[in-house]
């Protein structure tokens, strides 16, 4: 039988962070929680756009309990800013979607110098997952939900000297290893975990080919690229609904069954319902994720510290 959001279990008394709320797959997981009784906490970028998000979800769910929160990944401090508001409003927390991201933009720098996807798509949920770890400790069976993409299966593992692709980048080698370091990110995370005996689960999913704005923001960011453009044309013609494409990360976030380490996405590689898929490219991922660590750590200053957060 296919998973819908009728599968959903009621959320009341939950709180769940979903970052990039304000649009595409973040909105539709933000108002299908919101819908099952969830206090959501929308962490966005562009306030304008999420104060209209936040009107269309009330639209279809009245009561809806919704929390705005400024956050732009591509700067560290914003994202400790936006931690720190989040913690100080809840000492619990039961679902952190690390959902946001950009794809295949031409070369840009970021106010920390960091390569623009990698450090959004990555580094900057890195941190933020860091210092929301000891409210989501706290929280019996919390889970984080990393959204990867099936164009980690092009990227690489980081090249722990260049991790930023400097005189050696491509739009679309920059997204792959972005996607792959969610990937590893969301398996290490869960290595972590396990390690401190944590109830805490980090569960990976990928939404397929969706039509959202993700593609028309990439062919802007890459200035009308050839690729980009076909990727947006496929997704509006063959692509799922933001509503479909949703469902993997809403599964892996909500399903009772779902465990940790495990990874969900559509049926039929980038359509279909939701289902586990198998974790695949094992071979060296043990040193894919001990690089990926060292180097998170490196270029951030933050630890991700299972231990040592369960303990503040």
């Amino acid at each position: 039988m296919a998973w819908t959001t009728r599968n959903i279990p009621d959320q009341h008394g939950r709180t769940a962070v979903v970052t990039g709320a304000n649009g595409g797959l973040g909105l539709v997981t933000a108002r299908e929680l919101a819908a099952k009784g969830a206090h959501v906490v929308m962490a966005v970028r562009n306030q304008d756009k999420a104060t209209r998000a936040v009107d269309e979800i009330r639209a279809s769910v009245p009561d809806a309990s919704l929390e705005l929160v400024a956050l732009d990944l591509s700067s560290q401090a914003s994202v400790r800013e936006a931690a720190a508001k989040i913690m100080a409003a809840h000492r619990r927390i039961d679902l952190l979607f690390n959902n946001a991201g950009v794809m295949a933009i031409a070369e840009a720098r970021t106010v920390d110098g960091f390569e623009m996807q990698f450090a959004v798509d990555h580094l900057g949920h890195w941190t933020l997952t860091a210092h929301l770890l000891p409210a989501l400790l706290r929280t019996a069976a919390s889970r984080v939900v990393t959204v990867t993409s099936t164009a980690h299966h092009m990227g690489r593992s980081l090249d722990v000297a260049n991790p930023h692709l400097e005189g050696n980048y491509g739009p679309w080698r920059a997204y792959g290893q972005a996607k792959l370091a969610n990937f590893h990110f969301g398996l290490g995370l869960q290595r972590e975990l396990e390690k401190a005996g944590a109830s805490t689960a980090s569960v990976i999913a990928h939404p397929g080919l969706s039509d959202t704005n993700l593609q028309a923001v990439s062919v802007e960011g890459s200035s009308g690229g050839a690729s980009q453009r076909f990727f947006h044309l496929m997704a509006q013609r063959t692509g799922m609904s933001a509503d479909d494409g949703a469902l993997s990360q809403l599964r892996a976030g909500t399903d009772p069954a779902a465990r940790g380490g495990e990874f969900y996405g559509p049926l039929f590689v980038n359509n279909g319902m939701p289902v586990r898929k198998p974790v695949l490219r094992r071979l060296g991922m043990d040193r894919a994720i001990a690089k990926l660590w060292e180097v998170s750590a490196r270029e951030t200053g933050v630890a991700v510290d299972v231990r040592g957060a369960d303990g503040m």
